[in-house]
């Protein structure tokens, strides 16, 4: 109690307006430093986007995070003094593949980049074909293997004896699985963050059914649909109006990552959710899955989360609370703590 100072109504009349004018100090100081931080932290993402762009000799596919493994040190203006975990120090699996879901882009993942950099791991985030600032036409793409390419390219093109930690995100447990069946040597663990983790057979939209309606009643009635090739054509594409998005993806996100959102998300090409995935027991059923089920989710249920775990039981099972579609940006250090654990485990 020896910590506490009491006061009269006087003392706090008197003292009211320098506590306020104290307060408001703090506060515009705190709020500078935090934007001084993330202009940096613009930068050096921006610096680090250019090296990828001319160590892939311009690839359209532009890839954001570390160029290499080392470990940030103490100097590093983004490590703030810590150390990476002691667990990482016999570890060779410490580079992390970010697959951004429907609309998103490598952008979404800009709070996990920082957060997994200062642990000492190296994150990788890709643009899907059509996604994110790669150069494609969404119009396009109208295959899964079309839209997964950059992230099979990179996997193909990895050392020979490396592998990877593979993450996605909704639509981009599709593209996760896709790469589990064909590069399967190449992924130590695959981490489903509230996403489509889908049986063989089965298209990624009709995860969605719950919240969208039926194949069939979306394809004839959806007023989010995209002609790309004219309305006479089959459509080529979705995008949700801005405050569907917000409700549906957003619902307990920062206001200043939604409007992050709002001028980044692109269409949603049909064609990769709409096809059914061809999955193997030798090959996808040999990955080790986990998945990270979001508790406040508005697109994805937990509902359906929950039956995604059943139909095709995961390794392990995470729960973050207070999630909406978007723990990246709603809890990115609950879900920075997940990714460590399952780095952790044997």
């Amino acid at each position: 109690m020896g910590n506490l100072i009491c006061m009269t109504k006087k003392d706090t009349r008197d003292n009211n307006h320098g506590s306020k004018s104290k307060r408001m100090g703090r506060s515009q100081r705190k709020l500078l430093a935090e934007e001084e931080f993330l202009h940096r932290q613009a930068l050096s993402m921006a610096l680090q986007q250019h090296q990828l762009s001319q160590r892939f000799d311009g690839s359209m596919s532009r890839r954001i995070g570390s160029t290499s493994s080392r470990r940030r040190n103490l100097s590093d203006p983004f490590s703030n003094g810590k150390q990476a975990p002691d667990f990482l120090e016999n570890t060779k699996l410490n580079k992390f593949v970010l697959v951004h879901g429907e609309g998103f882009g490598a952008w979404c993942w800009y709070k996990t980049i920082a957060l997994l950099e200062e642990a000492g791991l190296v994150p990788i985030a890709i643009d899907l074909t059509g996604s994110g600032i790669d150069l494609a036409d969404t119009n396009s793409v109208t295959t899964l293997a079309e839209y997964s390419k950059p992230l099979i390219s990179y996997l193909e093109n990895l050392p020979e004896d490396e592998q990877v930690i593979l993450v996605g995100h909704s639509t981009g447990g599709a593209c996760v699985s896709y790469a589990l069946e064909h590069c399967p040597q190449k992924i130590s663990k695959a981490i489903f963050l509230c996403a489509t983790m889908v049986s063989d057979g089965q298209r990624p939209f009709d995860v969605f059914a719950e919240e969208l309606g039926s194949t069939e009643r979306f394809m004839q009635e959806s007023q989010f649909l995209i002609h790309g090739n004219g309305k006479d054509k089959p459509p080529t594409g979705f995008m949700f109006e801005k405050q569907q998005m917000k409700g549906l993806y957003f619902n307990q996100s920062p206001t200043k990552d939604v409007a992050l959102a709002m001028v980044s998300m692109r269409p949603i090409p049909l064609g990769p959710v709409m096809e059914k995935l061809s999955l193997s027991p030798e090959k996808y059923g040999t990955g080790r899955r986990f998945f990270i089920q979001t508790l406040d989710d508005h697109a994805l249920s937990p509902d359906v989360q929950e039956k995604l775990v059943r139909d095709s039981p995961p390794e392990r099972v995470f729960k973050i609370k207070g999630s909406d579609h978007c723990p990246f940006f709603s809890k990115p250090q609950s879900l920075h703590k997940i990714l460590l654990e399952i780095a952790r485990i044997p």
